[in-house]
Order: C-alpha cells, then sequence, then structure tokens
C-alpha cells in the first residue's frame, strides 16, 4: 500500500512539476508578447478602422436612344477606348440627312443672294451712268435758258420760244431728280440684300452646327471606357432606351491606382504630418506587408461632411471621441497591390516621430 503512495505522490509531483513549467513558459510568453505590443503601441499609432479606396468613375451617355449593343460583362477588365456601349444610330442618320439638306438648301439661298446683289450693283452703276447725262443735259437746258431770258430782254426772240426753252429745262430738271432717285433704289435695294446675305450666312452657320451636333451624336453613339479599369455591375439591357446624361454603369479606375483612408481618433493625429511613415495590413491578405506614407490629413471630421453635420449646442452632450479620415498611399510597388479591391478592410500603424 505504501509503495501505491508513493508511486501516486512522484506522479502529483511529476504533474505539478509540469504544470508549473507550462505556467511559467505560458507567463513568459505573456511577458514577451505584452513587452512587444507595449513598444509596438509606444512606437506606432494604430487603428483598424481603415479601407482600401479606389476612384470609381460614374459612365455616362453623352447621346440618348435606344440600346443596340452591350460589349461588356461585370466585373470586366477594360482598356481606355474600348467600346462598351453601341446606341441605335438610324434616328441619328436620318437627321443627319436633313440637317445636310437644310445646309445645302441654305447654301443654295445665299448663292442666288449674292446674285442679287450683282444684279442691283449693275443697275445702281447704270443709274450713275444716267445721273451723269441727266446732268449735262440739265447743265445745257440751264445755259440755254439763261441766255434766251437775256435774249428776251431785247425782244430777239419771243415769249413762245423762251417758254419752251423753260419747259426743255424743267423737262431736264425732272429727269435729273428722277435718276438720283432711282439711284437711291437700286442702293437701298442693295443694302437691303446685304442684309439678307448677313442673315443668310448666319443661317448657314446655324446649319453647319447642325450637321456638327448629328456627327457628335453618332460619335456619341460609341460609348468607350474613359480609362483602364475595372467594369462593375451590368445595369442596363439590350433594346434600353436611355437618356442623355444617364449613369449606364461605374468602373473602377486603373490609372489612378490604389490607397487607404484610415480614420485615427483624434488623440492620436497630434504628431502626424504627410509624408510620415505607414505600415499596411489588408484583412484579406494578413501574411502580405505593405508600406506607404501619409498623403493628406482630413480638415474636419468625417461627421462635419455628411447631409446633416451633427450640433453640439443642441439637446444633450455626450462626448464622443471624434475620428479623421487620413489618406495613406502605397509607397511600394508589391505585386499584390494588383489583388486589392476598393472596400477592403486593413489596419494602419503609423511610426511615430
Amino acid at each position: 500500500m505504501s509503495d501505491k503512495l508513493k508511486t501516486y505522490e512522484k506522479i502529483d509531483h511529476a504533474a505539478v512539476k509540469v504544470t508549473y513549467t507550462v505556467a511559467l513558459a505560458i507567463l513568459l510568453g505573456l511577458l514577451v508578447w505584452g513587452a512587444y505590443t507595449f513598444l509596438q503601441f509606444r512606437k506606432y499609432e494604430y487603428t483598424n478602422d481603415a479601407q482600401v479606396k479606389s476612384y470609381i468613375n460614374p459612365i455616362l451617355s453623352r447621346a440618348s436612344g435606344y440600346v443596340d449593343q452591350i460589349r461588356y460583362t461585370d466585373h470586366q477588365q477594360v482598356h481606355k477606348g474600348d467600346t462598351l456601349l453601341l446606341l441605335d444610330i438610324n434616328e441619328a442618320r436620318v437627321q443627319l440627312q436633313q440637317s445636310k439638306a437644310a445646309l445645302a438648301t441654305a447654301e443654295a439661298q445665299l448663292k442666288v443672294l449674292q446674285s442679287h446683289v450683282k444684279t442691283t450693283r449693275g443697275g445702281a452703276t447704270v443709274d450713275q451712268a444716267k445721273i451723269a447725262a441727266a446732268e449735262a443735259q440739265l447743265w445745257q437746258q440751264q445755259k440755254e435758258f439763261d441766255r434766251y431770258q437775256n435774249l428776251l430782254k431785247t425782244e430777239a426772240v419771243t415769249r413762245q420760244q423762251f417758254e419752251a426753252v423753260q419747259t426743255r429745262l424743267e423737262v431736264a430738271r425732272s429727269n435729273y431728280e428722277a435718276v438720283k432717285n432711282t439711284l437711291g433704289v437700286s442702293i437701298g435695294k442693295t443694302r437691303d440684300v446685304n442684309a439678307q446675305i448677313a442673315v443668310a450666312e448666319a443661317d448657314i452657320e446655324q446649319r453647319k452646327a447642325a450637321v456638327e451636333r448629328c456627327l457628335l451624336d453618332l460619335k456619341y453613339a460609341v460609348i468607350t471606357a474613359p480609362s483602364n479599369g475595372f467594369m462593375g455591375s451590368r445595369t442596363i439591357q439590350e433594346g434600353q432606351y436611355i437618356q442623355k446624361g444617364q449613369t449606364i454603369g461605374f468602373m473602377v479606375d486603373k490609372n489612378q491606382g490604389k490607397w487607404i483612408v484610415a480614420n485615427f481618433e483624434e488623440t492620436q493625429i497630434a504628431q502626424m504630418h504627410e509624408g510620415q511613415a505607414a505600415k499596411i495590413t489588408i484583412d484579406a491578405y494578413p501574411d502580405a506587408e505593405f508600406r506607404g506614407q501619409i498623403e493628406s490629413i482630413s480638415p474636419a471630421t468625417g461627421a462635419q461632411f455628411s447631409l446633416l453635420p451633427p450640433d453640439n449646442a443642441t439637446g444633450n452632450f455626450v462626448k464622443i471621441t471624434q475620428r479623421f479620415p487620413i489618406k495613406i498611399r502605397f509607397a511600394d510597388d508589391n505585386p499584390m497591390l494588383d489583388k486589392l479591391r476598393a472596400g477592403m478592410n486593413a489596419e494602419v500603424s503609423v511610426l511615430r516621430e
């Protein structure tokens, strides 16, 4: 019996030693972890309120029409200039033909007016020649009238002869005035036609603009990718009518790159500044570590940019620690960057300086 007790005592003693050893190891591990964590917290400002961001561009239609073809799928990678959508262009072609016909009509009308100007200018030139002839005839009749008037005083001519000369003078004067009036009418017609030409030229410019507008509609019927990136979910169908300015989809812009928006508490940002180094860990890839640096610090909290910012002057006040969005650019060309997607959660540590 005593041998069994001794055996049990040895087993208990060994178990106690193992327990103490394990407990001591755990304690040492906790102390090491605690010391490391303490040093890390003293060295870095840390937050897990962070996400990967990218520019998400809306793709807008610059023309109205029915969707003829859709040439992209959900989440497809596209390159700048790739055709995404084709609108039906039959109506635009008809409008283009109508605009070209209206332009041709306006140009023909302008040619008619220009020809009319030449005609009226020619008539004015003839009238000017007639004025010169009428003026010479009037001068001659005036001289003859003066001579007969002197002869009448000496009774060298009869009154009947004098009155005939006087009548011819009045006729010559009337002819001269009539020709001058005719010239005035011709000049007035020329001015009117010139004014009509100005209107016709303006109408031609308007018709040309209409043609250009139709050509643009034909061009805008082909909707292309504005940059390299990835398309979002497709929300339109073939045969659907879309309006000018309507959003047909969204694209994650690859050219603008990716960055992190980390929301640090207001008690953490006192020593932060642009260019400060940061370590980034993405929840989706916990084994990969990224380097970055602060690009900008928000001038206000996120709540201040909301549609209805909180007003602490109304109601009861409860002090809540605010957070400031901080934009962090990736500082390396880690091949894992291509795998990151907008909206992924991240953890960020900013090196204290």
